[in-house]
C-alpha cells in the first residue's frame, strides 16, 4: 500500500503543478491582451494622424495652387503695364 499512497502524493503534486501552470498562462493571457489593445489604440491614433497629415498636406497643395495663380496673374499684368 506504500506505492499507492506514493503515487497519490505524486498525482497530487502534478496536479497542483497544473494549476500553478494555468494560473501563470491565465496571467500571460491578461497581459498579452492588455498589450494587444494597446497595440490597437496605438494603431488607431496612427491612422489618425496620417490622415490629419494627408488632409494637412492637401490644404497646402491648394493654397499654393491659389499663390502660383496670383503671382502668375500679377507677373501677367506686370508684362502688360510694360508693354503699353
Amino acid at each position: 500500500m506504500a506505492s499507492d499512497d506514493l503515487t497519490v502524493k505524486v498525482l497530487v503534486e502534478i496536479r497542483d503543478e497544473i494549476r500553478d501552470v494555468r494560473a501563470e498562462v491565465r496571467g500571460t493571457n491578461q497581459r498579452l491582451d492588455r498589450v494587444e489593445a494597446r497595440l490597437d489604440e496605438q494603431s488607431q491614433r496612427i491612422v489618425e494622424s496620417e490622415v490629419r497629415t494627408a488632409t494637412a498636406i492637401n490644404d497646402l497643395h491648394g493654397t499654393m495652387r491659389d499663390i502660383h495663380g496670383l503671382l502668375k496673374n500679377q507677373l501677367d499684368l506686370r508684362k502688360k503695364r510694360i508693354k503699353n
